[in-house]
């Protein structure tokens, strides 16, 4: 599996086993097994040191305590289909901890939008007080 075009991913490392897939499908569903379970160990994979810190890192309920990404496909009712799914699945969360965020730059807000703000603020505040009722003062 080709994650970048300096990292690469064997097969050997993948583990993907058929299961039943949950939930309602008819007859066939408790016969064929069309759902898959991918598992991929981070810590024995061969992938370089910043994407495996990187992958443990995340706060990611697919990965286990042990540093396991289990993957659980059943969108399809064919196993090629989900196998695929899976695969896919995998590739994008490896490949969405390579890309670094930017880093936040505090801003303030200018003066114009602050007097905008206290304006509009002023101007709700006595448009509120129009809809009180009048009372008469004698």
């Amino acid at each position: 599996m080709k994650i970048s075009t300096h990292v690469t991913l064997p097969d050997s490392e993948i583990e993907i086993s058929a299961i039943r897939a949950q939930g309602a499908g008819g007859q066939n569903v408790n016969k064929v097994s069309s759902a898959v379970h991918l598992r991929f160990d981070i810590g024995a994979s061969s992938l370089p040191a910043f994407y495996k810190e990187r992958l443990l890192q995340l706060n990611d309920q697919r990965i286990s305590k042990e540093g396991v990404i289990v993957i659980k496909a059943q969108r399809y009712r064919t196993l090629e289909k989900n196998r695929e799914e899976a695969l896919e699945r995998l590739q994008a969360l490896v490949r969405g901890v390579a890309v670094i965020p930017k880093k936040r730059r505090p801003t303030r807000p200018t003066r114009k939008s602050r007097e905008k703000r206290l304006n509009e603020k002023t101007r709700r505040g006595t448009d509120k007080l129009l809809r009180r009722k009048i009372t008469r003062e004698e």
